[in-house]
Order: C-alpha cells, then sequence, then structure tokens
C-alpha cells in the first residue's frame, strides 16, 4: 500500500470518527437522541479504536525509528560479530534483546525485519520478537509498578523469557529464513518516502547524509507496518464492542475455564504491553492466580494486531505456530500455577 492510499484509508476513518462524534452531539439538539441507539454504539467503537491506536502508534514509530537506524548503522558482518555461533546461546541473546530495544510488540516487528535483512538468526529474531514485548525495561518497570516485587512480577519475567526461549530453540531446526519469512519482507520497503539520498551514494564519514537515510527508512517502515495496525485496531476494536466481556469474566472462578477466559480476553483486548499490567491487576479478586499470569504472558506475544502484522514479515504458517505455541505454552503454565501451586 502507497502512502498516498494508506493516507486516504486513515483520512477516511478520521472522517468517520469526527462524523459519529457531530452526530452524537447533534442528534440531541434536534431531539432525535432518545429514538436513536447507533451513536451509543458508535461512541464507544470511537472510543476503543482511538485508545487502541494511539496507546500502540508511538511504539511502533519508536521501532520504526530503530529499524531506519539498523539498516544504515548495522552491517551483516556487525551482526556476524556480535551473535554467537552457538544456537541455544544465540537464541537466548535474542530473548534478552528486549533489555536494550524497549519496544512493545507492535514496534518491535519492523524491527525484527530490518534485522533479518543484516543476517540475523531465525531462532534469534522469533525469540526476540516474543520476548521483547515483556522483557524491556518500560514493561518491566510498570509490571513492578501494578503488582511490586510479587510472585507475579517475577513469573511474569521468568516464564516470558522461557517460553520465547522455547519456541525460539523450536525454530533452529529450520535454518532456512527464506521458508520462514516472506521473500518480500527481505527485500526494500516501499510506498514511503524516496527523497532521501541513496544508500551507494553515501559515504561512511558522512553522518547526516546516512542519518537522512535512516529516518526515510523509518517513515517507509511506519507507514508499511502502520496498515497492519489500523486493521487490527479495527478488528479489536470490534470484538470488544459486540462480544460482551461478560461472558469471559463470569467464568473468572474455574481453575480451567478462567486461564482460557484470560487469554482469550487478552488477544481481543490487544492491550499494549506497557499498560496491561494495570488492567491485570483489576481482575486480582475476579480471577485466578495462573490465569492472570497466563494473561501477562500470552497477552504480549500475540494479539490482534500485532498477528497482522506478523502476517507482512512472515509465512502464514509460521504465523499459525507464532499463535499456538505461545498460546499453549501460557494456557500450560495456567494450569500447572492453579492446579498445583497456592498463589
Amino acid at each position: 500500500m502507497s502512502r498516498k492510499r494508506l493516507l486516504s484509508f486513515v483520512g477516511l476513518i478520521l472522517a468517520v470518527l469526527i462524523g459519529t462524534i457531530a452526530l452524537d452531539n447533534l442528534l440531541p439538539v434536534i431531539g432525535l437522541a432518545p429514538a436513536v441507539s447507533l451513536p451509543d454504539l458508535a461512541q464507544t467503537y470511537v472510543t476503543t479504536f482511538v485508545g487502541l491506536f494511539i496507546e500502540a502508534a508511538p511504539f511502533l514509530l519508536l521501532g520504526s525509528v530503530a529499524a531506519g537506524l539498523i539498516d544504515v548503522f548495522v552491517t551483516a558482518d556487525d551482526m556476524a560479530r556480535v551473535i554467537p555461533r552457538n544456537k541455544f546461546l544465540a537464541t537466548v541473546m535474542g530473548a534478552l534483546l528486549g533489555l536494550i530495544f524497549p519496544v512493545c510488540e507492535c514496534g518491535v516487528v519492523p524491527v525484527v525485519r530490518r534485522l533479518y535483512q543484516k543476517g540475523l538468526p531465525t531462532s534469534v529474531g522469533i525469540a526476540f520478537i516474543l520476548s521483547a514485548p515483556v522483557l524491556n525495561p518500560v514493561v518491566i518497570a510498570s509490571t513492578y509498578a501494578a503488582f511490586g516485587a510479587s510472585t507475579v512480577f517475577f513469573a511474569r519475567i521468568g516464564f516470558s523469557f522461557l517460553v520465547a526461549l522455547s519456541i525460539g530453540l523450536v525454530f533452529t531446526a529450520q535454518p532456512n529464513l527464506m521458508r520462514v519469512v516472506r521473500p518480500a519482507a527481505l527485500g526494500p520497503v516501499l510506498g514511503g518516502s524516496t527523497d532521501f539520498i541513496p544508500l551507494e551514494s553515501i559515504k561512511v564519514n558522512n553522518f547526516s547524509a546516512r542519518l537522512q537515510r535512516a529516518f526515510g527508512i523509518a517513515a517507509d517502515e511506519f507507514f508499511d507496518m502502520g496498515r497492519y495496525l489500523v486493521v487490527g485496531s479495527l478488528i479489536a476494536t470490534t470484538l470488544q464492542t459486540v462480544v460482551p466481556q461478560q461472558w469471559l469474566i463470569g467464568i473468572g472462578n474455574s481453575p480451567v475455564t478462567s486461564v482460557i477466559a484470560l487469554c482469550a480476553l487478552a488477544f481481543v483486548l490487544s492491550v499494549c504491553s506497557t499498560v496491561d499490567a494495570f488492567l491485570a491487576l483489576s481482575f486480582v479478586n475476579t480471577f485466578t492466580s495462573g490465569s492472570i499470569i497466563a494473561f501477562l504472558v500470552f497477552g504480549p506475544m500475540v494479539d490482534i494486531k500485532s498477528t497482522l502484522m506478523f502476517l507482512g514479515v512472515f509465512r502464514r504458517k509460521v504465523v499459525v505456530y507464532l499463535f499456538v505455541l505461545p498460546l499453549l505454552a501460557a494456557i500450560l503454565i495456567g494450569l500447572v500455577i492453579n492446579l498445583n501451586l497456592a498463589w
């Protein structure tokens, strides 16, 4: 999708939102408000969509800027020197990369795509894309602010690391990157800014020109991945508006169904990992401990927005694995805690 088409799409959405708000304020004036219930539903829809989009967009922008800097200032030789040759150690490193890349589930996708273009091993990228939304300083701090130095705090960090590492190790069995990543994702991103200097004409010591190109690439990444964010936010908003959340919350006391319910809720709500700990805190008196930890582990790894963004980078069958494996792991963790541990 070109920048022009994307801007038109976003402009249309904004026009609908503004029109809805205007209609909501106009109906009481003309006396139709009591007879029309749609504006209330639309108002809720608008508020939810804008909240999801504004919550995720800054982190997508941050990830896009990081991707641009990686593309210009990091070479394949740099990657080869930094990544350990041992597959296990390399995957461990990938699971810990989030400590230096403070991006959520939206911002991590463009970073991984650029790292793959620089020769990042398959398993390292998978571990990074699953762990970074939790194992980064911002999310660690927000989780601590919500739960303190409690069992939930350490369980979230520890289990997120183990799940990301385990799934990353699974992908060591497929070292062929072309069978994991879509071929288009390894090529140049099209449809964004083209007014920057080609890489071949940039001298090594011309820092300003290289920085200009980095921000040009960042703009490309933001507009290219932004379409998935918009569509994912729309789908998540629709599900939140149509599906009564009371159906899920009503089964929060069961040690089994509570885990499944909160995993489903995490996927549907698509709340950014930087604030989901405070949402989970509101479930403490309603849901089991295992279900809350499952929510905090699975939600940042996979939600509606990130799933659509995965489709822009990975092949479809790989996206299925990236959904099913974290889901099964989170459910297993939640069940073990509920049935065997008194947390």
